[in-house]
């Protein structure tokens, strides 16, 4: 399977624990997809020391350094052209992405999202299904569009709402999920057996 594994770059803000599910995933040599780089747009992100200690390539891009958006995100194209980059996993990236570059990516490039999508797109996500009652919540993977949390769903999973729950306790058993169907939908994208016109 090793000549035929897709190339897949990881983006990643902070300590990258989908990240980490991720390349725990594709140690088994039958998976179908390497992880052969990781780009942080913080220099200080925990999780390049993670991906460095697995001999994994990373780099590190502030968009403060750049001009324009456009092009601090020509220069990560760049990076990940040099990594020769199939797919693009974005886990916990915390910066909005331009028109030219999800398109540029366009159903080669996914995103875990904490949250049963259409619902709570954006940022706060247990605190609002928490503030809304919500009984059930859950993850989303899903195809990166321009849209924010627009694109199509590849895989969800449910988390029940418990009566005691925090924001912590709740993103705590999302992120459990997070880890398990993450790697899978990676899987599934990697083999071909998704287009980003699935719903």
């Amino acid at each position: 399977m090793s000549g035929n594994r897709k190339r897949v770059a990881i983006l990643i803000s902070g300590r990258g624990s989908n990240m980490s599910a991720l390349i725990e995933a594709a140690r088994d040599p039958g998976y179908p997809a390497e992880i052969v780089g990781v780009l942080s747009n913080r220099a200080a992100a925990p999780g390049l020391a993670v991906a460095a200690a697995e001999g994994i390539a990373t780099a590190s891009l502030a968009q403060s350094q750049f001009p324009s958006r456009d092009m601090f995100e020509d220069v990560m194209t760049q990076i990940l052209e040099s990594w020769d980059v199939d797919l693009v996993c974005l886990a916990g990236f915390m910066r909005i992405l331009g028109e030219d570059f999800v398109n540029r990516w366009a159903g080669r490039m996914i995103n875990i999202h904490p949250s049963l999508l259409p619902l709570y797109r954006g940022l706060h996500t247990h605190e609002r299904a928490l503030a809304d009652g919500a009984t059930v919540s859950g993850c989303t993977v899903h195809f990166v569009t321009p849209g924010l949390d627009e694109g199509a769903p590849i895989l969800q999973a449910q988390v029940p709402v418990l009566p005691d729950d925090t924001p912590d306790t709740l993103a705590a058993r999302i992120l459990v999920e997070e880890h398990r169907i993450y790697p899978e939908a990676l899987r599934m994208l990697a083999l071909g057996e998704l287009t980003a016109t699935r719903q």
